[in-house]
């Protein structure tokens, strides 16, 4: 039968774990078989969730198109809404093996659509500064958010996922024969747009306070040389964030690798260089993102010094 996947002397906690799961949820540290034969330690927890049966299906239907290689999967939620319009979150997030970074993507999307109800799963929970960093963070424009909300009618579900695809009649064709439709928006670069508003707005500030101060004199230039003081705080703050946001890209293309190497290990054929090819679009598309941020920083370091 081959070699155990799990180390024999776990036993008792996979008995343990599967007497758990009977009333919802379990989680433990299993050694699984490790690519060179030995046994690493995996953090394992696992919920149980009751879904609708054409939820269940789409579910399903999107495991088995990454199954076959052709779309890769990063994360999942399902939101409902009953019948008297209440929204919940029946499935927050399952990020699988791309961990939290990729998840965060689905949560921020479903702390939006699920409203105050879906803000515990949000990227940033109860505040308005939590709502606005849900909105960058899902890289969606606000526009599909409301598209998104209207046609989530009462007694409708919500399957939401972030994926990769190359083509849109796998994942449509899929929905489809599950009894759903798709709104697919592809993530854009929300928060790095952002970034590069800020940073050109507060060196502009600077720039016309530093001319300012300089044909002035008395308690009028103290008080715009307060105001420059803070603007170039506020200037550091962003440049800071941006550089923070640089780190966040390489995580999250690092995390978003995980699965694709994992397909790669089973694909063979066409369907391999398909993958291939879109973990090298994953890898280039972040890098890309993260440069264009090191490039607007140092540009305006570079401004300040003249």
């Amino acid at each position: 039968f081959g070699e155990p996947s799990v180390n024999p002397a776990d036993a008792i906690h996979m008995a343990r774990m599967t007497l758990e799961f009977g009333n919802g949820s379990t989680s433990g540290v299993l050694r699984l078989r490790a690519n060179d034969g030995g046994w690493k330690p995996v953090h394992m927890t696992i919920n149980r969730v009751e879904l609708e049966e054409n939820t269940f299906a789409g579910l399903m239907a999107l495991r088995s198109l990454h199954a076959a290689g052709d779309i890769t999967v990063y994360a999942t939620g399902v939101v409902a809404r009953d019948d008297q319009g209440e929204t919940s979150v029946r499935k927050s997030m399952d990020s699988g093996s791309a961990g939290l970074v990729t998840g965060l993507a689905v949560g921020s999307f479903i702390g939006m659509l699920a409203g105050p109800v879906g803000m515990a799963v949000g990227a940033a929970a109860g505040s308005v500064a939590g709502a606005v960093r849900d909105y960058w963070v899902a890289g969606v424009g606000l526009d599909f958010v409301e598209a998104a909300t209207q046609d989530l009618q009462p007694g409708k579900v919500a399957l939401v996922a972030e994926i990769e695809e190359e083509w849109v009649t796998p994942v449509d064709d899929a929905m489809e024969v599950a009894g759903g439709e798709v709104f697919r928006r592809a993530r854009s670069e929300l928060a790095e747009a952002q970034f590069d508003h800020d940073i050109a707005a507060f060196t502009a500030e600077i720039k016309a306070l530093e001319s300012e101060v300089s044909n002035l004199g008395g308690n009028v230039k103290t008080k715009l040389q307060a105001r420059l003081v803070t603007a170039k705080s506020r200037l550091d703050g962003a440049m800071h964030r941006a550089q923070r946001r640089v780190r966040t890209l390489k995580h999250e293309a690092d995390a978003k690798a995980e699965p694709l190497m994992l397909q790669l290990r089973e694909a063979k054929g066409d369907v391999k260089e398909r993958i291939e090819d879109r973990l090298k679009r994953v890898r280039t598309t972040h890098h890309a993102r993260g440069a264009k941020l090191i490039q607007a920083w140092n540009l305006t370091k570079e401004a300040l010094r003249v």
